[in-house]
């Protein structure tokens, strides 16, 4: 197999826990570059811990994570932002006193990359150029969402991990931004996208890990995790199966 028909992320046998709880128990998956993948599941299933665990945000207590082969489990946030992988936040939390563009540029210069990347033309692809010489701070809640993913974009990361980016988004916005996701996953990002919205996971995704407890029990299309029973049993609730 050749370097590049191999997954850009492997995750394997990946267990995180807090105390005696195990939050992560045993994960394993992969994705390939310009693939998104979902992961769905229950609140308390692992799903947000797993991209805390890959980002850095966590160290793993057993298990692997590789990058285009190389372990990188335990590796903290700013060597994985170096090595390519990036991500956004439940809650953003912005440099609040510090302009749009400048929260923009501070990324773009911290991912230390070669060639520029103009932060302008970045916020304008996100709708947010008019409000570039505002401070953060008065962005409701949505704008700083999309804040959040233009920072995580301007260290030009291969491996994007976002983290509920629909969850109060309208119609017309979670339109916008499922044509952005696919959009990156086009120029060759690898997306792992954690929601709520099956209906968002069902626009925007290739395929789907169905967790619970802290373990994988599907992957596959989403059309036909809704048909599984066990996913039915534990996630989608009896009434969604009829």
């Amino acid at each position: 197999m050749s370097p590049e028909t191999k997954p850009l992320l492997e995750v394997a046998g990946l267990a995180k826990r807090f105390g005696g709880f195990r939050a992560l128990d045993g994960l394993s998956f992969y994705l390939n570059a310009g693939e998104i993948l979902g992961l769905v599941g229950p609140n308390g299933s692992g799903k947000t811990t797993c991209i805390n665990v890959i980002s850095g945000l966590y160290a793993p207590d057993g298990g692997e994570i590789r990058l285009r082969e190389q372990s990188i489990g335990g590796l903290p946030s700013h060597r994985l932002v170096h090595a390519g992988i990036n991500r956004t936040f439940q809650v953003p939390k912005p440099f609040l006193t510090m302009t749009v563009r400048q929260n923009v540029e501070v990324s773009i210069a911290y991912g230390g990359h070669d060639r520029a990347i103009d932060a302008r033309d970045l916020l304008a692809s996100l709708d947010l150029d008019s409000y570039a010489d505002k401070p953060a701070a008065e962005l409701n809640s949505v704008q700083q969402k999309l804040l959040d993913l233009a920072r995580a974009l301007g260290t030009r990361p291969r491996l994007l991990l976002v983290d509920e980016l629909a969850a109060g988004l309208n119609p017309a916005e979670l339109e916008k931004i499922a044509a952005k996701l696919k959009e990156l996953a086009r120029s060759g990002i690898a997306l792992l996208v954690v929601e709520h919205l099956m209906g968002f996971i069902d626009q925007v995704t290739d395929r789907v890990i169905v967790m619970n407890a802290g373990k994988e029990i599907f992957e596959g299309v989403l059309a036909d995790a809704v048909r599984n029973p066990r996913v039915v049993e534990v996630f989608l609730g009896q009434d969604d199966a009829k």
